[in-house]
């Protein structure tokens, strides 16, 4: 262990995707509280730098590209990072990527939290445990205290004063709903995972049940869930088209404004927890609740093999727990 004398520096590995990093919000937050003056580095996939550069609690964020085997400059250029004087490197990866680092990449004896074989803080099986207490639990592991991260350094000065959301250019002259008085729904997910995904047929008719209740409907998703989307809009309408239209800040604010959000397992939903919004995840066999629930004080879910067997009615007795008042 460094003397008192030494700098202490921390390299946690978080690759992604954007649901992995949200549960992992936490264990940044205690990891840091746990170690407030050591100099905490994350590595992360590219497309997430700029987002961890937000975060309060890094001091550097090194880009991973995750490159093939074969890209020979881009191999050297990570070990480089994970050869630099890191006094603990915190793996909340542990992909075969990760072990591959380990074996190939660090130094003897440098201290590794993770699942690799031959490391020096081994986790055990975390099976059913959520991954958000998987991650808690690594943070802790490297002198983390456990803490629930503080969501405003996402939301900015005038979300927290309950001003206008924040919208990018290409729709900041659309008039929108208050806060609490509009839904939204995420009727995408990943492309290669279409199994994933509740009907578009269903959406609509939750769309529409909304709708009926005086609630605007608002459809997110990224370029990708564009197919998704449009399906949905031809059978309601009525819904506002926000799809393409957001990045993760005016994201992460238009959902903590929401009644309710409801959506696939994706992104998100997790996002959507995180902040505090009403959520509701619909999930077919693919996904592990006990491993993979959003979590939060009024998230919850439902699940369905195939996932259509979810019906629009299940979905809105189960928001009528959440809060949303029964049809007239």
């Amino acid at each position: 262990m460094p003397s008192d004398h030494t700098l202490t520096r921390i390299l946690v590995i978080k690759h992604g995707a954007l649901g992995d990093i949200v549960q992992a919000l936490d264990s940044f937050a205690s990891l840091r509280a746990g170690n407030p003056d050591a100099h905490i580095a994350l590595m992360t996939t590219p497309g997430f730098v700029s987002f961890a550069a937000m975060m309060p609690w890094f001091d550097e964020v090194i880009a991973d590209p995750r490159a093939g085997i074969f890209n020979l400059a881009a191999a050297w250029r990570i070990r480089r990072v994970l050869r630099q004087d890191w006094s603990i490197m915190v793996d909340m990866q542990c992909s075969g990527r990760t072990k591959r680092y380990f074996t190939h990449f660090v130094m003897p004896a440098t201290r590794w939290i993770g699942t690799a074989p031959g490391c020096s803080d081994r986790l055990p099986d975390f099976t059913g445990v959520n991954n958000r207490d998987r991650m808690m639990k690594t943070a802790e592991i490297a002198g983390g205290i456990a803490k629930n991260a503080d969501m405003d350094w996402l939301m900015g000065d005038a979300a927290s004063a309950g001003t206008p959301l924040l919208f990018t250019p290409s729709f900041a002259d659309c008039e929108f709903p208050h806060a609490g008085r509009y839904a939204v729904l995420v009727p995408g997910c990943s492309l290669a995972k279409p199994q994933k995904r509740w009907p578009a047929e269903r959406f609509a008719e939750l769309a529409n049940a909304l709708l009926a209740r005086n609630l605007t409907v608002l459809l997110v998703g990224t370029d990708d869930d564009r197919t998704a989307v449009d399906a949905v809009l031809a059978v309601a309408a009525d819904a506002v088209d926000l799809c393409g239209k957001t990045n993760l800040v005016t994201l992460a604010q238009l959902l903590r404004g929401a009644a309710f959000v409801i959506g696939n397992d994706t992104g998100p939903m997790f996002l959507a927890a995180k902040t505090g919004a009403p959520s509701l995840m619909l999930m077919g066999p693919d996904t592990d609740p006990s491993m993979s629930a959003p979590t939060g004080r009024t998230a919850t879910w439902l699940q369905a093999s195939p996932i259509a067997h979810i019906t629009a009615k299940a979905a809105l007795d189960a928001l009528e727990k959440l809060g949303l008042e029964p049809a007239a």
